[in-house]
């Protein structure tokens, strides 16, 4: 799967070391910057899908890169700031800006911002592959070597949370929550161990030793490569 390249542009050391671990357990690949001029500089060296951009730099200001950036690249830009009053939002979205969003903000909240942008810029990467199997999530099609893989409509749900938290251990807890609003009642966890041997069954080349979704004992599960 190709990654999507952001760009960060913040001077809070803090917020870039948290906010690029956390992209990069999302599948992001991130390169950061603190000023204006970093900024330009790694834009003329690098492509990238996005820009994340805070309002507030050590050496120049966001306003002047967003409109910097949309004269000459086409990138789409979310502004992350403090300024969260009516007047900053506006003087960012009339800069060119795709999305706002101020801090303190969720980090899940951010990713969902992101991804909403990237699918309206047709940058988004609709086509991952997990070992043999390739999930196609603008079709909503799952295939092993050519062949499609028929998922219920919860089975798919569960796979797709294992895509968007790759990297990263689930607890039970955490796929229960994320499947909760589909399935209701339906789901707890004796269920949702059910609902993976049959994910297991229909995805892995073996499920018996499966190489997708792999048990972390003790811990939950973590998507394979």
């Amino acid at each position: 799967m190709n990654e999507i390249k952001v760009l960060l542009v913040e001077d809070d050391r803090e917020i870039v070391e948290n906010l690029t671990e956390f992209l990069r357990t999302e599948g992001y690949l991130v390169k950061s910057a603190d000023t204006q001029t970093g900024a330009m500089e790694l834009l003329e060296e690098e492509t990238f899908d996005l820009m994340l951009l805070d309002v507030t730099l050590r050496q120049g200001n966001g306003y002047s890169v967003c409109t910097a950036v949309k004269a000459v690249y086409d990138i789409p830009v979310i502004f992350l700031t403090a300024l969260g009053d009516e007047f900053s939002v506006v003087t960012g979205l009339d800069m060119g800006a795709d999305d706002y969003i101020s801090k303190p903000f969720r980090p899940r909240e951010l990713v969902s911002r992101m991804k909403s942008v990237l699918r309206r810029a047709g940058k988004s990467q609709s086509v991952v592959t997990v070992g043999d199997v390739r999930i196609d999530t603008d079709k909503g099609l799952v295939t092993r070597g050519g062949q499609e893989i028929y998922l219920s409509a919860l089975e798919y749900r569960l796979l797709l949370v294992f895509i968007n938290h790759r990297g990263m251990v689930l607890t039970r807890q955490l796929l229960l929550d994320e499947i909760w609003d589909m399935a209701g009642d339906f789901v707890n966890d004796n269920t949702l161990t059910v609902y993976i041997k049959r994910l297991r069954e229909k995805i892995e080349k073996d499920p018996q030793k499966p190489e997708i979704i792999l048990t972390v004992r003790g811990m939950g599960y973590r998507l394979g490569k």
